[in-house]
């Protein structure tokens, strides 16, 4: 099946434990380490800022110019506040949830004390407000840092979701009982084809159960599916067609875990089993510039349409979106016959 351009419309932009204590796992409450959090902070503490000037201006020129000073002052130190944020990642993981958040209100009010001493620095402050500064630092941080704490908190419902999805699919009673009267039929005639056939089951049930992180890299999420596809190669036989097209140098992506097995398995459901001649399943990866494209695309019967892929692209669409924020892109449709899924993360 050759590539199809109907998605092609974006552009290119711990220590080791010790005895036999379990060392707890290090959680970061809230990261600033994205593109996307830098934009919403930028624009919330300016969007207080502007209201802020208001007081006390008489014409909108008045607020201009006092917007204008205040936002000397609160943009570099919002900026001060998310780089040491992100920075301090890896210190600010291993403190408890409660030190995390009150170490996010301190920068802020050292932050508030920065900005404060900008302006006192080019003479604009007669009498420098030190004290309301520093609280107003705190409580804009503590507000940034309440929603990145929710934000976080978002991620672990969408794994979780994305496990037992991933599981109910391996343990559906008609793939299980497929998957093993295929390797019962082979083992006379196959022994050593039958013996994969129930290597690559018990993998995919070992990754399904398995704790995951918060990401995996690409690599790891083709050999899922290319264990899953070759399952369901030996139960379908020609009728399905498989198509590899990846790129080393794209291997090496982050990715939520358990993202393209549901997929894979979309276009085997809504591909491969309603048409009697079977569909042909093109995966790709590509490396462009800093980005990484990944799509998955299948054919479908001439009579079906692409409803039914709901749930498990929207989950995938969720998750990609915790993970990667506005960096990550991700469109899916139907043309031709030809149903694809497309994917964009930072390489």
């Amino acid at each position: 099946m050759k590539d199809t351009q109907i998605l092609s419309g974006f552009h290119d932009p711990a220590a080791a434990p010790t005895g036999n204590a379990v060392p707890r796992p290090a959680v970061l409450v809230f990261d600033a380490c994205h593109v996307g959090v830098v934009l919403r902070a930028v624009l919330f503490v300016q969007s207080v800022v502007a209201v802020a000037a208001m007081f006390g201006a008489a014409t909108p020129l008045d607020w201009l110019t006092r917007l204008s000073l205040m936002t000397g002052a609160t943009l570099p130190a919002t900026l001060l506040w998310l780089i040491v944020a992100c920075s301090l990642k890896q210190v600010l993981a291993r403190l408890s949830p409660a030190l995390q958040q009150a170490a996010g209100i301190i920068l802020g009010a050292l932050a508030g004390l920065y900005g404060c001493a900008m302006l006192a620095m080019v003479g604009s402050l007669q009498a420098a407000p030190w004290w309301a500064s520093a609280f107003a630092g705190a409580m804009l941080s503590a507000a940034l840092v309440a929603a990145l704490v929710l934000r976080a908190k978002g991620k672990a419902p969408a794994a979780a979701a994305a496990r037992l999805a991933e599981l109910q699919a391996r343990i559906r009673p008609h793939f299980l009982f497929n998957t093993l009267n295929s390797a019962v039929a082979l083992v006379r005639a196959e022994p050593r084809r039958a013996e994969t056939l129930l290597e690559d089951l018990s993998d995919l049930f070992r990754h399904a159960l398995m704790e995951q992180g918060e990401s995996v890299t690409l690599a790891e999420e083709i050999a899922l599916a290319q264990r899953y596809l070759a399952i369901e190669q030996v139960r379908f036989g020609e009728r399905i067609r498989i198509e590899w097209v990846l790129d080393a140098a794209a291997g090496s992506a982050r990715l939520p875990p358990l993202l393209l097995q549901p997929l894979v398995e979309n276009a085997v459901k809504h591909g491969v089993e309603p048409s009697a001649s079977g569909a042909d399943i093109r995966v790709s990866t590509q490396l462009r510039g800093s980005r990484v494209v990944i799509k998955v695309s299948n054919t479908t019967p001439a009579s079906r349409s692409a409803q039914g892929n709901g749930l498990a692209l929207a989950n995938v669409r969720e998750r990609l979106g915790l993970l990667h924020d506005v960096q990550a892109r991700f469109q899916s449709g139907l043309k031709d016959g030809v149903y694809q899924v497309r994917i964009e993360v930072p390489a």
